[in-house]
């Protein structure tokens, strides 16, 4: 039975070929946007599951409390060693420090190489911790000797070849021989830690950082603390226990710090600590719902628009001893047919693009994760669904014709559905391409007042130039003057930290004046020389620029930082003293500048301060002139290689730094615009085949009408008014669902656009063109035909 229900589904199939390539193709096309939405989902959610105990791994993290509460993904480098010889709670616990972009020279034997690596400081415990298998080993070595390190297998391919690398040593930038002691398994992409590079946390030491010092005084975001529970214990019971530590080591520091545990699974998709924001996976999970929605909406309506034509078909079928549900499972055969074309098509159109969507998100999904078992499932249960809901209402509503009215031919449009549920899904189809198209164009406006927007520092024509740490401040001077000969360059500064570079947060006890105690504050730290405030195009609003110094005697600080203290003339603060973080910053106040953008428009711009310490510059700003770009780069490569010979020379634009901080959002931003042109793609497809039939259904009247003085124009607007009615609904249906999630979107960023009506206006007139764009050509073929050979084709 079920053969020859497939048999007669394909025959009837192939006698409507292009009402079966626009099913096909609208499904085919929702099919493969949801694969790859699902592998993106999957990809996300997979985050660190891999790892043996991962239900028993937990990051320590910090709730610091100041004039705001911020969340920082890491604790004060004493914790550790606290946590560890005083709590029973862990199994193991282990710090890392991740540091980026470090200089490593690696000797192949014929050559030295250099490179850029990232790498992980971490203490031996972490790869009890987490699972990172080790493939070589050298016997019982472990990491925790210092100058020691582990690569994983591609970076160990990448350094040495074919040559075992255990025994081999590389020096990192230029200061310490550390020796390769075993190779790892490559980690997952889908891991929190990905680096290919593992050195001892006792390295540290000698490299004087920061990390490496058992103190409770401040924190470094590159410093994380895992732990390893024990069986069966209590978060809430940690957690409360943890309380006391603030109270025994940092009694006298202003901000306050509460010590939380984030579970593994939780790391990946916590935005507070740095992580993605899960509401953009949610996001596209509802566009691949909806796209597949569209697909199945054309089929719905283009079958019951056939269903009058059919209607003597089904008559006979009935006469000849056909039962309803015989009829119902005829037509849910063809519907399952056509999406099984169309989940292969959809595979084929998702492996043809997954380059590109990988490239886009930055992202590693690989042709045997599209053809594997969950896309299989995910593809099977979709296609199934699909099938039934789809195929059903046709088939309920053509298994119900009567034979008597189907054979005479007088059947009405109740009879083999009317037009009211066709109207109502293309109402639906309309609103979601709406809803797309103005959610595209809101995002849209969103990125560009953050792009475009006054920031209140020069990003244009500014060219940093990272220089070693260990540089020295006279070094630094005489490069300087060397820059400033070439032709094209105007100004240059040597600094730590330029405006915008948004990871330069303090949240620590300021001093102000004559305050008898530190106050807690999130405060920006820039440090720069004399020439720091013309570079980068701050505006001095009281006092004036600071001496040249070597040591931190005069301050500037930002207009924010007046107001948060309730000071709005600028001139006020004008000779005060500052101290922050227990005297490690103190001076005079000497200048006061506008208030300027150090993190994306989601932050309120916070309070700053400036100050001299040649000793930590670690990059240099050019502002070069727009003309002869590529001449000056040259130049400046050439001086830069002189002056640090054995390091690797790179540079990047100031804007191209800047415009990072919203590269996550222009990602989503071009998958909104594909997605939004995807849903009107697939809607027109469908709206093409009703057209298409409507108008094969209304040759003759078509000829009358002609005949009768109708002209082309009048004919085209018989067929339009209708559907730019229903668009109209859907405009009025869309806009407030659509207006109420994007506002809730933009509440999330602390500078935004305003959503506006004409923005909707926009997205309903664009949906009005290309519908009439997508009509018109059917419609004007039919109009300007001989009226004579329309009259006879009934």
């Amino acid at each position: 039975m079920f053969k020859n229900h497939f048999k007669i589904a394909w025959r009837n199939l192939t006698k409507r070929k292009v009402f079966t390539a626009i099913n096909i193709l609208g499904l085919a096309i929702g099919f493969g946007s949801s694969i790859l939405i699902y592998l993106f989902l999957n990809y996300h959610l997979s985050f660190d599951k891999f790892h043996e105990n991962a239900n028993r791994i937990y990051r320590v993290v910090t709730e610091e409390y100041a004039d705001i509460l911020t969340y920082e993904p890491s604790v004060p480098p004493a914790f550790a060693k606290e946590f560890r010889e005083n709590y029973a709670y862990a199994e193991k616990v282990a710090k890392i420090n991740t540091w980026e972009g470090n200089l490593v020279s690696v000797d192949q034997g014929n050559q030295v190489i250099q490179l850029k690596e990232d790498a992980v400081f971490a203490e031996p415990d972490f790869f009890d911790i987490m699972h990172f298998p080790l493939i070589k080993s050298m016997g019982s070595r472990t990491l925790d000797e210092p100058n020691t390190a582990y690569v994983s297998e591609s970076t160990a391919k990448r350094w040495f070849g074919n040559i075992d690398p255990l025994g081999k040593t590389f020096v990192l930038d230029n200061r310490e021989t550390i020796e390769v002691i075993g190779v790892l398994a490559n980690l997952p992409k889908t891991s929190m830690v990905n680096q290919g590079l593992f050195i001892s946390f006792k390295t540290l030491i000698a490299l004087e950082d920061y990390a490496a010092l058992e103190t409770w005084n401040g924190m470094t975001s590159d410093l994380q603390c895992l732990v390893l529970l024990k069986p069966n214990q209590n978060v809430a019971h940690i957690e409360k226990a943890l309380l006391e530590l603030p109270e025994k080591h940092r009694k006298g520091f202003a901000n306050k710090h509460v010590y939380k545990l984030q579970p593994l699974a939780d790391i990946h998709l916590n935005p507070n600590y740095w992580g993605m924001d899960p509401t953009v996976l949610w996001a596209f999970g509802i566009i691949g719902l909806f796209l597949i929605l569209i697909g199945s909406i054309n089929f719905v309506n283009i079958s019951t628009a056939q269903a009058f034509t059919r209607s003597r078909e089904i008559g006979v079928r009935k006469v000849l001893g056909s039962f309803r549900h015989h009829l119902f499972l005829q037509f849910l055969s063809e519907t399952f047919i056509i999406g099984l074309f169309a989940a292969v098509l959809g595979i084929c159109l998702a492996a043809a693009v997954l380059p590109q969507f990988n490239g886009l998100f930055q992202i590693e999904i690989t042709l045997s994760d599209l053809l594997g078992w969950r896309v299989f499932a995910f593809l099977t249960v979709v296609l199934v669904l699909v099938s039934f809901l789809s195929g059903s209402y046709p088939g309920i509503l053509m298994s119900r014709i009567v034979p008597v009215l189907a054979l005479k031919g007088k059947l009405s449009q109740k009879d083999t559905g009317g037009t009211t549920t066709r109207k109502i899904l293309v109402v639906a189809q309309f609103a979601i391409s709406i809803a797309l198209i103005a959610a595209t164009v809101i995002i849209s406006r969103q990125m560009d007042h953050a792009i475009n927007s006054d920031l209140g520092f020069n990003t244009e024509s500014i060219v940093m130039v990272d220089i070693p740490t260990v540089t020295e401040p006279i070094k630094i001077k005489s490069l300087k003057q060397r820059f400033k000969k070439i032709t094209g360059v105007q100004q240059v500064t040597a600094c730590l930290s330029s405006p915008g570079a948004a990871k330069s947060n303090w949240t620590t006890g300021v001093r102000y004046h004559n305050n008898p105690k530190d106050e807690a504050f999130n405060i920006n730290y820039k440090m720069g020389d004399i020439d720091y405030l013309n570079v980068f195009g701050l505006d001095l609003l009281a006092g004036r620029n600071y001496f040249e110094s070597d040591s931190i005697s005069e301050v500037l600080v930002n207009k924010r930082f007046g107001e948060k203290l309730g000071i709005l003339d600028p001139e006020e603060m004008i000779g005060k003293k500052f101290r922050a973080n227990g005297g490690y910053v103190q001076g005079t106040i000497v200048g006061v500048v506008d208030s300027f953008h150090d993190a994306d428009f989601k932050q309120e711009i916070s309070a700053a301060f400036i100050v001299q310490k040649p000793s930590s510059y670690n990059e240099i700003a050019l502002k070069i002139s727009p003309q002869n770009v590529e001449n000056t780069l040259g130049q400046i490569e050439t001086l830069w290689s002189d002056a640090f010979p054995g390091y690797v020379y790179e540079y990047r634009f100031m804007n191209e730094r800047v415009a990072e901080q919203y590269e996550t959002e222009q990602r989503y931003l071009s998958l909104s615009k594909v997605f939004s042109g995807l849903a009107i793609s697939i809607g027109c497809l469908g709206l093409y085949g009703l057209i298409l039939f409507f108008v094969g259904h209304r040759t003759r009247e078509i000829g009358i009408r002609k005949v009768l003085g109708s002209s082309v124009s009048k004919i085209l607007a018989l067929f339009t008014m209708d559907f730019f009615k229903l668009i109209l609904i859907a405009g009025v249906l869309a806009t407030p669902i659509a207006w109420y999630f994007m506002e809730q979107w933009l509440q999330g960023y602390s500078y935004r656009t305003e959503i506006h009506w004409w923005i909707f206006a926009i997205a309903i007139v664009s949906t009005l063109f290309i519908t009439l764009v997508t009509i018109s050509y059917q419609t004007f073929k039919i109009a300007l035909s001989s009226p004579v050979k329309s009259l006879r084709t009934e």
